[in-house]
């Protein structure tokens, strides 16, 4: 039963919810508005991000400090060569009164970190990318469903790729956002320094709780969106196929493989929450381009040309938008 009179009065209670959580985030994370702004959409999106940075950027501090503000449960998994997919998933044990029982394992959490996840042989992540695909573990033939709401931020060390299990680019499709971090700027790392290194401790107060977040959550899916906006957000995905009738010119010189449909969904969900956190009751165009890279980045391939002549992702996202 919600919770709200009408839809109109949801989305200005989301907005009020963003700016809340936004506020009591930035006592704990100073600077990274926009990687907090694009976790959240991706949150209440119901999809999972996927966290670029080098170490030191405040990655897994930032995912606690948001599923405190939020009160959920959390747990991080810090992902290395010899994890086994039973490590994350959990497996049956034989009890003191010989019976199987399944004791669970660290995905059982409203938030997961999945640290590093490059880290681990491509079984250990399947494992985590099921979980995430299906919201449910299967160990022994039983299923056993994950709570909700369920949300998994994983991080990978851009700099370092000794020892490391590059995800598969099927893979990196289940992830909704693909979200860079950068160095802070000096003003911002100043502030870190001193916030860090006194004896200055902060009290957070939970903004939402999980019945709440699946409430918004539900009422993404509900706003409504302008078919302009949605042949966009497919035209914007078909120019990044090579050689295909609608690809741009910039996806058959630079790109060996463009985005499929998972990016157009992604497109109109995202611009959907990008709106309704500003208070819109409806996307635009404006909406659909402000979260255009974060949905694109990691799901076009660039081909040895591009590399050659150092062109990014970005860059090519750019030129097309």
């Amino acid at each position: 039963m919600s919770q709200f009179k009408s839809d109109v009065e949801a989305v200005d209670a989301l907005a009020q919810a963003y700016k809340d959580l936004s506020q009591e985030i930035s006592k704990v994370i100073v600077g990274q508005d926009a990687v907090v702004r694009a976790v959240i959409i991706s949150l209440f999106s119901n999809g999972h991000s996927l966290l670029v940075g080098v170490p030191g950027l405040a990655k897994t501090l930032l995912v606690s400090t948001i599923s405190d503000v939020l009160d959920l449960e959390f747990k991080r998994i810090q992902f290395t060569p010899d994890l086994m997919p039973s490590d994350i998933t959990g497996a049956e044990i034989l009890d003191e009164d010989r019976h199987f029982r399944f004791l669970r394992g660290p995905v059982f959490a409203n938030i997961v970190l999945a640290d590093e996840i490059n880290r681990t042989p491509p079984k250990t992540q399947a494992a985590l990318l099921e979980a995430m695909q299906e919201r449910s573990v299967t160990v022994g033939g039983s299923r056993h469903a994950l709570p909700a709401p369920f949300f998994v931020l994983a991080t990978q060390n851009p700099i370092e790729q000794e020892g490391t299990y590059p995800l598969p680019e099927a893979q990196l499709d289940r992830f909704m956002f693909n979200i860079p971090l950068t160095y802070p700027s000096y003003e911002e790392e100043v502030e870190v320094v001193k916030n860090t290194t006194s004896s200055r401790s902060v009290q957070l107060k939970h903004v939402l709780t999980g019945a709440e977040i699946q409430e918004y959550q539900q009422l993404i899916r509900k706003i409504p969106v302008a078919d302009n906006v949605l042949e966009y957000c497919v035209a914007l995905a078909s120019k990044t196929r090579p050689n295909t009738p609608r690809a741009a010119k910039e996806a058959d010189n630079y790109l060996t493989w463009g985005a499929g449909p998972r990016a157009s969904q992604y497109l109109a969900l995202g611009a959907k929450c990008h709106a309704a956190i500003r208070g819109k009751y409806s996307p635009d165009i404006e909406d659909v381009q402000a979260i255009a890279n974060l949905v694109l980045r990691h799901r076009i391939v660039r081909n040895f040309k591009a590399e050659a002549e150092g062109v990014s992702e970005e860059n090519i996202i750019e030129a097309l938008l």
